[in-house]
């Protein structure tokens, strides 16, 4: 049976930033600042947010582009690109503190470097998939598939770029490079379809708001 795509499902990423000015440069050097809106805040927040932006593209060139612009940026390497049993990939921290990662399914390039960016996932980690998988679907979202309690990712509505997954907390920490270990604020809002509410793990989510397609959205914080 095929998945269509979600009625209720992930409309925005706003990233909470200490400097939205200084994240917005940072962001359209980076390429990515179409897919994501930015709010001021200086919630606390220490160690792992819990969370990461992962950009999937066509081939190896493409994420070094990527990561290559985003250091160029002033975003600090986690983990080099190198190659895997899946692939090729590596992982970034922004200067605000979201770590991104980009990734590609290609050993070999097939061409030059793009800018174009395949999928983008925003992966939150949680301490129980199925619980939380759960919870989301009880909210309204389609599983598009899923791994026992290791992985689920949803279908993508309409109203959105980016597509939600859950991942174990101390896996997804492992495979970004960092301490699972982290307090206060995971410093993110989601915007969706299905109204505001907050998940098991603490991620917020509120009722999403049109935007200006092109051009990330400095909201103030209320």
């Amino acid at each position: 049976m095929a998945i269509t795509a979600s009625t209720t499902s992930l409309a925005s990423v706003i990233l909470e930033v200490a400097d939205p000015e200084a994240a917005r440069r940072f962001y359209a050097a980076f390429g990515v600042d179409t897919h994501i809106r930015l709010r001021s805040s200086e919630a606390h927040s220490t160690g792992f947010r819990g969370f990461t932006m992962a950009l999937t593209v066509s081939r190896p060139a493409g994420v070094d582009h990527f990561l290559g612009a985003a250091v160029d940026a002033g975003a600090t390497v986690l983990k080099p690109a190198a190659r895997s049993l899946w692939g090729y990939g590596g992982v970034v921290q922004a200067p605000d503190g979201t770590i991104w990662k980009a990734a590609t399914s290609a050993k070999k390039d097939a061409g030059p470097a793009t800018h174009e960016i395949d999928e983008i996932v925003l992966l939150l980690g949680v301490e129980d998939v199925k619980t939380s998988k759960q919870f989301y679907v009880g909210q309204g979202l389609t599983v598009a598939r899923s791994f026992g309690g290791k992985y689920t990712e949803f279908a993508a509505g309409e109203a959105g770029p980016v597509k939600l997954a859950l991942y174990r907390r101390r896996g997804l920490a492992k495979d970004l490079g960092v301490p699972a270990d982290g307090t206060g604020s995971h410093r993110i809002v989601l915007g969706g379809t299905a109204g505001s509410f907050t998940d098991p793990d603490g991620f917020v989510w509120e009722t999403a708001t049109p935007h200006t397609t092109g051009q990330a959205t400095v909201i103030a914080s209320t």
